[in-house]
């Protein structure tokens, strides 16, 4: 049941046996009165002695210059900790009073907070909430106390979904890289489900559709658990800075983002057949951060990233994919926060977060809809460079100033991923959440790979000799030559890191190398010719692509055995 529909059925029954209780009328006449609040409770994450739980509050009475938010436990529940609201409790009965940044809450504004608590016995959602001294209903969605117990639902939700579970194979890009040479040392290997366009939905072409893959991955979970891996990719506007994943719907076709593509995926994955499935969604990759980087008067801007600034569609598609797809129980939302080599500069590293955050609270949703970030998806940054780090300095100039790094606060994507949670979480987001980094291609194996430092004759040569990452430049992004598999997919394998993933279908091509007329919406990118000398974005580099490519999502044969060829680890 959806949240809204909940919160209206709430209302209804509150109306009908109101004591007491001041409603204010309806202002369109429908003869339902409006409750004064409404609070969203969602327990996230719950396990054995503990849970983090997500609390959203709207105001429908008059504008409030400060809040607090009372209520009490029927167990043994106790608040050990939390974020975006003081938390204080006496016994069973907790109070969240406002923090100074966040006091004001206007007439039908809403406002976040969460926490971290212990039980033991049963973990119920309380049953009465009071804003400053007035009953709110409750909304505690699926398993909530207006809605039958979903067995899928919120409080069965972990914590990391992918520690003690199997991931979903794609038998269709399992069958491709098993018939290459050598192939099957990887083909088993688990990787994300692309729905690039409407089409993919239903499946296009002869290929598995959304629930082909889902019944598919019933079959592979057996009696223990799993996770299906989703790519959600086909914003307006997509990818307003690279041609090559240009997508099929214009810059304004938000509604048709919205009930052509958002609301039948939901549809599906809300399936109860499905609810014993762990479905990972990552949400929107190369959208976002290119309007931080790509507007504007920066050299690196482009007309259609101002355009889509300026219409807003990406924020609001985001958010209305994190909204409807965060009220699936058994959903987990991971937004695409770009890589170290995009957004790891003092100019762009705040300013997206602040940007996820507002698309995080825009078209209904909140930073609650979130469960984590993902970085790296479909690019090549190293995930460890160990032969420099950022505080190294040679011959009198630090690292920074290296032509490699240019200023950058990161060399790699672990430490860029952790830090970059660290500052999501000082801004609003869930002190739970985790990151995921993309390894598909980012071992840089083979006989290029640097033993150890470089000469130490300067700052470029010690760099340049023993950075791992082999591109010509950070900005090249396109079937790059020399690149090879990077770590196998695990779950847990450093702090604040949910899992490592084979998000992008190593083999699966970038964009063609030359045009190639198709039916996909695709377009041809120079970044993806071998022969193309750059752009302010590569600072006008060679563009060191692979040629004889084909259109983006397509095999490319040459690339996967080079992958293979140069992975790191080695294959056995």
């Amino acid at each position: 049941m959806s949240r809204t529909r909940t919160a209206l059925l709430a209302a209804m029954a509150l109306v009908a046996g109101a004591t007491g209780t001041a409603f204010a009328v309806d202002p369109g006449g429908a003869g339902i009165a409006a409750v004064p609040c409404t609070v969203d409770y969602k327990i996230q994450n719950q396990w054995s002695t503990g849970f983090t739980a997500a609390v959203t509050i709207t105001n429908n009475s008059a504008a409030k210059s400060s809040w607090s938010l009372k209520w009490s436990y029927a167990g043994n529940q106790k608040v050990t900790s939390g974020w975006n609201a003081k938390l204080s409790q006496s016994g069973t009965a907790v109070t969240a009073a406002n923090e100074a940044y966040n006091a004001q809450l206007a007439t039908g504004g809403s406002v976040s907070f969460g926490f971290q608590g212990s039980y033991s016995g049963s973990n119920a959602i309380p049953a009465t909430f009071t804003l400053d001294g007035v009953t709110c209903n409750v909304d505690g969605g699926p398993g909530g106390p207006t809605d039958p117990p979903d067995p899928g639902g919120p409080s069965n939700r972990v914590n990391n979904p992918y520690e003690g579970a199997k991931v979903y194979v794609n038998p269709e890009w399992s069958a491709k890289a098993a018939a290459e040479p050598g192939g099957s040392r990887v083909s088993s290997q688990p990787t994300g489900v692309w729905l690039d366009r409407i089409a993919a939905i239903d499946g296009a072409n002869g290929t598995m559709g959304l629930r082909a893959h889902l019944d598919e991955a019933l079959r592979q979970k057996g009696s223990g658990e799993l996770v299906v891996q989703l790519v959600i990719y086909n914003l307006p506007g997509r990818d307003c800075a690279a041609l090559a994943s240009n997508g099929e719907l214009g810059p304004t076709e938000i509604d048709r983002y919205k009930t052509e593509y958002i609301d039948p995926i939901k549809a599906i994955l809300a399936d109860s057949k499905y609810s014993s499935l762990r479905i990972v969604t990552t949400v929107e990759i190369d959208s976002l951060p290119n309007l931080v980087t790509n507007t504007g008067s920066r050299p690196t801007a482009t007309p259609q990233c101002d355009v889509m600034k300026a219409n807003g569609n990406y924020v609001k598609g985001v958010g209305y994919a994190l909204n409807k797809l965060g009220d699936v129980p058994n959903v987990y939302n991971y937004v695409d926060a770009g890589h170290h080599g995009w957004i790891g500069w003092d100019d762009n590293f705040g300013a997206s977060a602040t940007l996820f955050k507002e698309a995080a609270s825009a078209e209904g949703a909140t930073v609650n809809d979130v469960h984590g970030f993902i970085t790296n998806t479909a690019n090549y940054s190293a995930l460890k460079e160990n032969n420099f780090t950022i505080n190294d300095t040679v011959a009198g100039k630090s690292v920074r100033e290296s032509k490699w790094v240019d200023w950058n606060r990161y060399t790699d994507e672990q430490s860029f991923a952790q830090a970059f949670r660290n500052q999501l979480v000082s801004i609003g987001f869930p002190s739970g959440i985790g990151m995921l980094i993309d390894t598909s291609r980012n071992g840089w194996g083979g006989t290029a790979r640097p033993s150890g430092p470089g000469a130490q004759t300067s700052v470029d040569t010690y760099v340049d000799g023993g950075r791992y990452d082999r591109r010509i430049h950070l900005g090249n992004w396109c079937n790059q030559s020399g690149a090879g598999l990077g770590e196998r997919p695990q779950a847990a394998p450093a702090a604040g890191i949910d899992a490592y993933v084979w998000m992008k279908p190593p083999g699966e091509s970038d964009g063609s190398s030359k045009a190639i007329p198709n039916d996909e919406g695709k377009g041809f990118d120079r970044m993806c010719d071998p022969t193309y000398e750059g752009n302010p974005r590569n600072n006008n580099n060679m563009s060191g692509a692979l040629p004889d490519a084909p259109v983006s999502g397509h095999w490319f044969s040459a690339q996967f055995r080079q992958l293979m060829q140069n992975a790191y680890p080695p294959l056995s």
